[in-house]
């Protein structure tokens, strides 16, 4: 496995989530999205669209830390060994999850 191919895509990744992450920081400006009017009254779908983005915040942050840690990983010399068991990770699993850093086994176990 092409360790520098790894780190590139680890590293866009990365940067994306951090994109990501500042962009659902960041309060939304008062009145930028359409109200459903006078029965449910103002405020009512900036209210649901600030919980739909801390949902979507939480999941890129969790995103952002498997990164991380397999960035750490590809520093450590510990890229593609589990981190539960210390088992060879599959390499077809982490070809289509590059920050992956538990085996099929422990994964499954969690």
């Amino acid at each position: 496995m092409d360790h520098d191919a790894v780190r590139a895509e680890l590293e866009g990744r990365r940067d994306n989530a951090r994109a990501r992450v500042a962009t659902l920081a960041k309060r939304p400006e008062r009145g930028a999205s359409q109200g459903f009017g006078k029965r449910i009254g103002d405020g009512t779908v900036e209210a649901i669209s600030r919980f739909n983005d801390i949902g979507v915040g939480t999941t890129v942050e969790a995103g952002l830390e498997r990164t991380e840690r397999a960035l750490a990983k590809l520093d450590e010399g510990t890229y593609g060994l589990c981190d539960s068991c210390g088992k060879p990770i599959a390499e077809k699993r982490l070809r289509a999850m590059p920050d992956v850093v538990l085996c099929i086994e422990c994964a499954a176990k969690r």
